[in-house]
């Protein structure tokens, strides 16, 4: 087994919120309880879902994502120069086995210098780090490519950034920043969400963002050296992974394709420790990409869904990480679920227990793996 970071067992980060959580939220959204019952509540909620985290197994913990409603866009709004449009909405489309979902989300708008006001999400850390007993407290935060992906040049003032250069300049000074503060608060795991670069493997996507004026073919580059630049002065200690998935919302996703369109920049220049990477089913193409993964990188299958309770087969699971070891050292290799639980406050469509029992899963096979 691993003793640094990722470790053999994993998860990517958000977990299913508890019913008391949800109607606190509610209370607070409604004016019924101020924000510091609210925070009281959230605080409870943190400590026991870390204690389950602990109790199954698991060597690092996270807060579950318990105080944001969105993995993304609670950390983004907190950068200054960025908010919300008043008056425009995106459409943002998913699908499952039953039914598409269409997301609405406020639009995003750059309307100002990108900067670092505070450190974001620091009193979440710390609360976190101060929590855990056996577990390595992980942070994570969206990479970079978020801020841009979504709306691309249209989100972003020309009257604030008329050379793009300068906008991508600001932005990844910013996160260096923010990585710079996380690492003197204690932060040694930290975790670029990036559902971009998944996304990106998908010839639909491609084609939208060509329709709105982006270079697609060649996006995935550019996020790879702002995302190098963000990370260029990683404070010693600290391990950096990223996680990539083709979106997670109520059980549903956005995007399909394997990893080939971005593999070989992807696993060759971007400057991360390990890549979490979505495997649980035919959307993501096969291990063949994972041939270009360098001696030294850890690549964490994410082989356990998390989109349905219903448990995978421990030899099932086994026989895939074999299948992922013909392209990879399996000393390189990791296991987690495919994504989050819980990547917005709604969460996926499966209960708590089953949530707990996939992770105890994780557990007991890279026991049986890896020793």
């Amino acid at each position: 087994m691993r003793n640094s970071p990722p470790f053999r067992a994993d998860h990517v980060g958000s977990l299913l919120r508890p019913a008391s959580l949800l109607q606190a939220r509610d209370d607070f959204a409604a004016g019924r309880i101020p924000a510091d019952a609210l925070r009281e509540i959230e605080d409870e909620a943190i400590r026991e879902v870390v204690r389950r985290q602990q109790e199954v197994g698991l060597q690092s913990a996270t807060d579950g994502e318990f105080r944001r409603a969105s993995w993304h866009m609670d950390f983004i709004y907190r950068l200054g120069g960025i908010g919300q449009a008043t008056d425009e909405h995106i459409t943002v489309k998913f699908e499952n086995e039953q039914e598409k979902i269409e997301f609405t989300p406020a639009a995003m708008r750059v309307h100002d210098k990108i900067r670092l006001e505070e450190t974001i999400f620091a009193d979440d850390f710390t609360f976190l780090r101060d929590t855990v007993t056996t577990a390595v407290p992980k942070l994570t935060i969206p990479s970079p490519s978020m801020v841009h992906y979504r709306g691309g040049a249209a989100s972003i003032d020309p009257g604030v950034y008329s050379d793009t250069e300068e906008f991508w300049t600001d932005l990844s000074a910013a996160y260096a920043e923010e990585v710079r503060r996380l690492g003197e608060l204690g932060c040694t795991y930290l975790q670029f969400d990036d559902t971009s670069l998944a996304y990106l493997n998908d010839p639909s996507q491609r084609a939208e963002l060509n329709e709105r004026g982006d270079d697609a073919e060649h996006m995935h580059l550019r996020y790879i050296r702002q995302i190098n630049s963000a990370l260029a002065g990683k404070p010693e200690g600290m391990t950096v992974t990223t996680h990539m998935c083709r979106g997670n919302f109520r059980s549903s996703w956005a995007a399909s394709g394997s990893y080939d369109f971005v593999a070989e920049a992807l696993f060759g220049e971007l400057a991360v420790d390990g890549f979490f990477m979505e495997f649980d089913d035919e959307r993501s193409g096969g291990f063949e990409p994972l041939r270009f993964v360098p001696p030294g990188k850890m690549v964490v299958l994410g082989l356990v869904t998390t989109k349905r309770g219903e448990l995978e087969s421990k030899d099932a699971l086994k026989r895939r990480i074999e299948q992922a070891a013909k392209f990879v050292d399996i000393d390189q290799l990791c296991l987690s679920p495919q994504c989050g639980f819980s990547s917005t406050v709604e969460g996926n469509v499966l209960t708590h227990d089953e949530q707990f029992a996939k992770l105890a899963l994780i557990v007991e096979t890279a026991q049986e793996v890896w020793g």
